[in-house]
């Protein structure tokens, strides 16, 4: 792991997987500055010592790096601007970087902005759940100009180990949306599989055993697949960011000119889980979508 002592981080979000993150930041020795929406995370990292600020503006003014980990595009854009924004506390040289799952035209809008302070601004969307901001093993898909990844670098090397520059920055934010979109259509697969199975009259839990030695096998297999069989469905990923991440990945499709019919498809069980109000089921609750139809 990375030693970031002397560095001071800001950290915006701390939700199911901000938390996490936040806290091996500071185990790894960075002087950590939180705020979130509701008080009682923060108030449990306060009490390992970590620093705590009221905004987002506060958080950046204290801080080299700004990471922001919150739900969607319209939380970023609020926590950036206004008055009490990560904007009006940057300075020249300062750094912001968004590790959640945001609209590309959006991200390569902000990263204008910042460059427009003299700061810099990074996307780097990350794939791996609760379980892999726990462990610090989260896949990590950066967008950024090349002359700020020796700084930022050693932040990501504490919160993931799969971590890969695509491109100028807005180029994590398309990387996560491809990884979004494949991951939506292989829950809708594993769970369509293991329903068909059952529906057969054969064990789900020994058909996903056989699968995961075969071309079949995938982490969405082993790990949702195991929720599902388990009937697990309290939230490690909320079925409603898996929404809303087919509809980002299917509204980036318009803007590039194709149609994808398959994932279309998909959206159809994820709407239908929020219609049913399951909206914080795990994903792996797509399962309950299939065995409605």
């Amino acid at each position: 792991m990375a030693d970031l002592t002397g560095t001071k981080i800001g950290f915006i979000g701390l939700g199911l997987m901000g938390k996490p993150m936040a806290r091996n930041l500071f185990g790894a020795g960075a002087s950590v500055t939180v705020t979130s929406r509701s008080p009682g995370p923060a108030d449990e990292l306060a009490a390992l010592g970590i620093n705590t600020a009221a905004t987002p503006r506060e958080v950046a003014a204290a801080s080299d790096i700004t990471v922001i980990m919150v739900t969607d595009t319209p939380s970023v854009d609020k926590v950036l601007h206004g008055d009490d924004g990560v904007f009006a506390g940057l300075s020249a040289g300062k750094i912001v970087i968004d590790m959640g799952t945001t609209k590309v035209r959006e991200t390569r809008g902000w990263g204008e902005e910042a460059r427009a302070l003299g700061a810099h601004y990074v996307d780097a969307p990350v794939s791996g759940g609760t379980v892999g901001a726990e462990a610090g093993n989260l896949t990590i898909m950066i967008g950024a100009d090349e002359d700020v990844l020796p700084r930022v670098i050693p932040v990501f090397e504490v919160l993931g180990q799969n971590i890969t520059h695509i491109g100028d920055v807005g180029a994590g934010q398309v990387t996560k949306t491809a990884n979004q979109a494949i991951v939506g259509m292989t829950l809708a697969a594993v769970a369509e599989g293991l329903t068909l199975a059952e529906r057969a009259g054969v064990d789900p839990a020994k058909v996903r055993q056989a699968l995961l030695g075969g071309f079949a096998e995938s982490r969405v297999l082993d790990l949702h697949g195991g929720r599902m069989v388990e009937r697990a469905f309290e939230p490690h990923g909320r079925a409603s960011v898996h929404h809303k991440d087919i509809l980002q990945a299917l509204e980036l499709a318009e803007q590039v000119g194709i149609d994808l019919v398959s994932l279309n498809t998909n959206l159809e069980l994820w709407q239908k889980m929020m219609d049913r109000g399951w909206a914080d089921l795990d994903q792996a609750g797509i399962i309950r979508a299939v065995e409605e139809d």
